[in-house]
């Protein structure tokens, strides 16, 4: 039997452009600028600023390398994806697949790295695109949770499988190389959760970026990696959910069986990077339905706070337990806190949304700064958590103080746009921005006409301030 890494390695060394659906593309394009405006704002944050600095300290000099987006300087290939990973991670606009995975925290950085170093077209940028987002989701789908559940953190640990993808398809890799990357991200993948349980900071997508880079060199090189390494039964499945029969110890719908036959089934027909959605609030990603479709329940029956006894909110049940039911870090379906899910409920309500350039990452709060209103009404917000929910798609039911209730069902597909509502909702981001508003229309201008550019790695100079 062929493979699962020769499968996609055979699938990604034979796409082309012209096999993308129009929907492929537009999602390409409004992930790269999502990404693009995660990085310029996360290069203002203390962490973002520690890693290019650290990069700098270690690789200045390096004349053929790649360049650290809004600074400027060129450092080793590895370096230059880790410290565009570590500022697209603090910028807090990631987008997010399956709830614990933002696979454009890696895939954009590697691919950009990729295509400044082939001088690649806009069009082969974006099919790398679609092909590391492509493999990389399929790799994790049904097995995140289960990952979680064993002390691995999936963002990182499939994260490297994606820019790895992306570099090696911009790259022109032959459909050997490319199994031998996707082999050598096996050895290279990484990512723990205990840390941040005990006030640790967890190394997330920028060190699975920085490995990729390496998995895609050695291939280059000629390192072979051998055929059954995701499959195999000493393979990736069995070291990171326990065993290659596709048993799940969690799953999102409650089902506890997959198959690693589905990774490859109808792959260039189906496109699961389409469930990709965006995370325009800076916070776990399952809160930001409870802003959207808690504002457009009272805007469309024009409920004031005034008006509200209670909330109750049915949501999946993993969304409640984060990171995992294994190893809870917080419960969103206990006691109202500052930053928490009842917290962003009643922001929906009180403000009918929540800013855009707000960062109030993970729970991370002091309701200092809130209205008194949504720390009153939090209090009165219940969370039910459910085993049939989809993902990011909470039912609220809003009672009023006139016995009334109004009720309304989300979708978990009210953050999967086009790219003219991404480019929408991002300019909110602008006055936040290093850059002017110009050079950042800019950025939205070339993202939209990616396909027509002679060179994506234009977009990497427009994050530069004029200044540098």
């Amino acid at each position: 039997m062929v493979s699962l890494s020769r499968q996609l390695a055979q699938w990604v060394a034979g796409l082309r452009y012209d096999d993308l659906p129009p929907a492929v593309v537009d999602r390409a394009k409004g992930v790269t600028l999502h990404s693009l405006a995660s990085v310029l704002l996360g290069s203002q944050s203390l962490v973002g600023q520690q890693a290019v600095q650290l990069i700098n300290a270690e690789e200045s000099g390096v004349s053929h390398g790649a360049t650290i987006m809004v600074n400027g300087a060129t450092v080793t290939k590895g370096g230059a994806a880790f410290a565009n990973a570590e500022m697209a991670m603090l910028g807090g606009k990631l987008d997010s697949f399956r709830m614990l995975t933002h696979p454009g925290t890696s895939i954009l950085p590697g691919a950009f790295v990729a295509a400044e170093t082939a001088g690649a077209s806009g069009r082969e940028f974006l099919t790398g695109v679609a092909a590391g987002y492509e493999v990389m989701e399929r790799l994790a789908s049904d097995f995140i949770p289960t990952v979680m559940s064993r002390g691995f953190h999936a963002g990182p640990v499939f994260g490297i499988f994606g820019p790895a993808v992306a570099a090696a398809k911009i790259l022109n890799l032959t459909e050997d190389q490319v199994n031998d990357t996707i082999a050598l991200c096996v050895h290279l993948a990484a990512g723990n959760l205990e840390g941040p349980r005990n006030g640790g900071r967890a190394l997330r997508e920028g060190g699975a970026v920085r490995n990729a880079m390496l998995a895609v060199a050695l291939a280059q090189m000629g390192q072979v990696g051998g055929e059954t390494t995701l499959e195999g039964d000493a393979g990736f499945y069995h070291a990171y959910t326990g065993n290659n029969q596709g048993k799940l110890t969690y799953s999102f719908v409650g089902d506890t069986q997959s198959s690693l036959g589905q990774i490859t089934a109808g792959i260039g027909q189906d496109w699961m990077f389409l469930e990709t959605l965006y995370r325009i609030y800076s916070t776990a990603g399952y809160n930001i339905a409870h802003v959207d479709v808690t504002a457009q329940l009272c805007t469309e029956h024009d409920i004031r706070y005034e008006d509200v006894e209670r909330v109750e909110a049915v949501v999946n049940w993993l969304e409640t337990q984060y990171p995992s039911p294994a190893f809870p870090s917080r419960r969103e379906d206990g006691e109202a806190q500052a930053g928490g899910t009842k917290y962003y409920t009643a922001y929906g309500v009180v403000q009918r949304g929540f800013p855009v350039l707000r960062s109030q990452q993970m729970g991370s709060s002091d309701g200092a700064n809130d209205p008194p209103e949504v720390l009153d009404l939090m209090h009165r917000v219940t969370i039910i958590p459910s085993h049939t929910m989809t993902l990011f798609g909470p039912r609220i039911t809003i009672f009023t103080k006139d016995g009334k209730s109004y009720t309304k069902q989300s979708t978990g597909r009210e953050f999967m746009w086009d790219f003219e509502e991404e480019a929408r909702r991002i300019r909110d981001a602008i006055p936040g921005l290093p850059i002017p508003q110009s050079q950042f229309e800019d950025i939205i201008s070339t993202c939209r006409d990616l396909d027509n550019q002679d060179r994506a790695d234009r977009l990497i100079q427009l994050t530069i301030p004029a200044s540098r």
